[in-house]
């Protein structure tokens, strides 16, 4: 990263941005990250979005098979634009890529036998995933998830809308995480890096304003 140009772009923001910014970065995290897998519905994979920002989740990968691309900005109210959204072609290497990582695999499935979201461990690095409205995740994610999760109800109605769910978890699993003595914070070069993207993004005509930059440094 050009530190001369990260300086100058800061002076195009005020000082009260900057400042929420930093806010901002000092609750984010990447040991928990959230996984939407074919949701069906158009509002749900932004609404999802929506509550990553909120709740802290940096990175949100979107798995996108059998319906086209879901995401309305509208619903997700900018939220992706501070976010960092992966997009993958397949559950395969998704979980592959996660794996690699170091995350653990964990389903939310509409199971009693599935464990409460409020009994889950943190000391792990894990990816929450969340599926698709009308059949729930895929057998792939299934057979390589390493724990299960789930709401327990009292109700007839046995599970709640995806993004509800996602929301109620998240909320739970970031305040929990919080209160831990676990390493969630980010790294500062990760810090950095965002800084430098969400800084990129809150300017009009970025690109030109870049290029005359870089030519005047010549």
């Amino acid at each position: 990263m050009n530190n001369d140009l990260f300086e100058y772009l800061k002076e195009f923001l005020s000082s009260s941005r900057l400042l929420r910014f930093e806010q901002v970065l000092s609750l984010r995290t990447r040991h928990v990250c959230v996984a939407v897998e074919d949701i069906y519905q158009l509002h749900n994979t932004s609404a999802i979005l929506r509550s990553c920002d909120s709740f802290g989740i940096q990175d949100v990968h979107v798995l996108e098979h059998r319906f086209n691309d879901r995401l309305d900005t509208q619903i997700a109210m900018g939220a992706d634009k501070w976010l960092s959204v992966h997009k993958h072609e397949s559950t395969e290497t998704c979980l592959k890529h996660l794996k690699t990582k170091g995350y653990k695999i964990v389903a939310t499935v509409p199971d009693d036998k599935a464990k409460s979201f409020q009994d889950i461990e943190f000391n792990h690095k894990m990816a929450l995933f969340f599926g698709t409205e009308k059949s729930g995740l895929s057998n792939g994610v299934i057979e390589q998830a390493d724990e299960f999760i789930n709401i327990p109800t009292t109700g007839f109605t046995k599970s709640l809308n995806v993004s509800v769910s996602a929301a109620i978890i998240l909320q739970f699993i970031t305040e929990k995480l919080r209160k831990s003595d676990i390493n969630w914070e980010l790294q500062e070069v990760d810090k950095q890096v965002l800084r430098f993207e969400w800084i990129k993004k809150s300017i009009k005509d970025v690109e030109r304003i870049i290029e005359r930059f870089l030519s005047n440094s010549l």
